[in-house]
């Protein structure tokens, strides 16, 4: 039992020091040595648990990532209250509470998108997986506001959802390139002027 904790243990270190190493510097450039030097634990204790570093990327996204997206990103649209305030608390005002190393190193499930989305059909599908649950959540948070009479009725769901979700990952991209929050500032006038445009007066 606590040799079974123990390797547990050893897993969980090795999947959040590759989940770091990927958002600082990049999945392609990540070596599997890389991460054995950061956690400290030898090339033995990695292939214990992953065939390869292929195995452990797939690992990094279907627990670190979705986890992160869906506590973040797609578990607030389910909230009770106003759909526009939900949307204006999760898609504008949580963005600028990011620490100064999310804002520097960008979204980790885009950087991935980014880097290897063409790369391999098994991470492609993974990443998809992810952008695929928050879409349908949004899609379900839109027409309930077409129901409660607040969103108009020929806004097309899917197209509003899509466009929030490549709106938020592509500032978050974007602002890796400056600064400040200057571009945020932009980015949250831009985005709340699109929120009004689907309000019913």
């Amino acid at each position: 039992m606590q040799q079974d904790l123990k390797s547990e243990l050893t897993k969980q270190v090795i999947i959040d020091e590759a989940f770091r190493l990927f958002h600082e510097n990049g999945f392609k450039t990540t070596s599997i040595d890389k991460i054995m030097i950061a956690t400290k634990l030898t090339k033995g204790a990695f292939y214990h648990h992953y065939k390869s570093k292929k195995e452990l990327g797939l690992e990094v996204i279907s627990s670190k990532l979705q986890s992160r997206v869906h506590q973040a990103m797609i578990e607030p649209l389910g909230e009770l209250g106003d759909v526009f305030n939900v949307l204006e608390n999760t898609f504008l005002h949580r963005i600028k509470t990011f620490s100064l190393y999310d804002k520097q190193h960008g979204c980790p499930m885009n950087n991935l998108i980014n880097e290897i989305g063409d790369f391999e059909i098994a991470y492609q599908f993974a990443l998809k997986n992810i952008i695929e649950s928050w879409k349908l959540a949004l899609i379900k948070l839109i027409e309930s506001g077409k129901k409660e009479g607040v969103i108009h009725e020929y806004i097309s769901s899917s197209a509003v959802a899509v466009f929030l979700i490549s709106a938020f990952e592509g500032i978050r991209g974007i602002r890796k390139l400056y600064d400040d929050d200057l571009i945020l500032d932009e980015y949250i006038s831009g985005l709340a002027l699109y929120l009004k445009q689907l309000k019913k007066v």
